[in-house]
């Protein structure tokens, strides 16, 4: 046996690790066969002569020009956040959100996503939970922090005695971004008015943004999560003041658990708000 032969299960862990995990086609395309076809396409017209097919101008007449078509997008201009806008503010209730999500199509994560990830939770719970996106396990089942990241998040509300029938849990974004990716400016903004409908309509007390990039997005800032974290604020939403307390995503816990710490503290800070709020 040749040592070059390649290990299919070496190519496989390979691309995981490159954040490659979702098969974007049933079968497999041969790239190789397509470059044969076109190498051959591109023979033949070699050897066919050439013709002149324009047509001739009248000398008499002036030849009209072709219109000139306009370029195909590919990326969601800032016209779809006015849309999503508009179809945000027809939801009167949650159901009516979700389901105006799922049929919307101005996202292009939409279409390399599994699921559309909407919650999970009690949506009458006066805590709320909202991370940035999906990730591989969210998209796969369709519901937010259900990963290694989201047990862990499960263990920290259940140390200061909560779990997911006393909180709802949701994300900035319901469509997971490919291999991972951080999402683009336009795809939050995209995403913005129905995270703040849903808001509007889960009408929460406390909301923890879960992670910096939540918590820019929610209070509209550059601060990174260090700055952020622990220190309580508000952000008007539908008329309501809501209280708000970014923490650190369990995921750059489990990265760095020497900073357990600070969530532990935020958690208790939070306990202690809603007590005061609930009490």
């Amino acid at each position: 046996m040749s040592t070059n032969a390649i290990n299919p299960r070496e190519v496989l862990a390979w691309y995981a690790e490159a954040g490659v995990d979702t098969a974007l086609h049933d079968a497999p395309i041969d790239r190789f066969a397509e470059t044969r076809e076109l190498l051959a396409k591109s023979e033949v017209k070699r050897e066919q002569p050439a013709r002149n097919t324009r047509p001739q101008a009248s000398p008499d007449k002036p030849q009209a020009s072709a219109p000139v078509q306009p370029a195909q997008r590919t990326i969601p201009d800032e016209a779809v956040v006015g849309r999503a806008a508009d179809l945000a503010k027809q939801a009167t209730n949650l159901a009516e959100l979700r389901e105006i999500i799922s049929s919307f199509d101005g996202c292009n994560l939409k279409f390399t996503a599994r699921s559309t990830v909407f919650a999970d939770g009690n949506h009458e719970a006066p805590l709320m939970l909202i991370g940035e996106a999906p990730g591989r396990d969210e998209d796969a089942q369709g519901l937010p922090f259900v990963g290694p990241s989201g047990q862990l998040l499960d263990r920290m509300l259940a140390s200061i005695g909560l779990d997911r029938t006393s909180v709802y849990i949701s994300n900035i974004l319901p469509w997971r971004p490919p291999g991972n990716r951080t999402p683009t400016p336009l795809e939050t903004e995209i995403c913005r008015p129905f995270i703040e409908r849903h808001i509007e309509l889960a009408a929460p007390k406390i909301i923890v943004p879960v992670g910096g990039s939540s918590a820019k997005t929610l209070l509209k800032t550059t601060s990174g999560i260090m700055s952020l974290r622990g220190r309580w604020t508000s952000i008007e939403v539908g008329g309501r003041s809501i209280s708000v307390l970014p923490t650190l995503h369990p995921a750059y816990l489990l990265r760095t658990p020497g900073h357990k710490k600070r969530a532990w503290q935020d958690l208790l800070s939070i306990k202690n708000k809603l007590a005061d709020q609930t009490g």
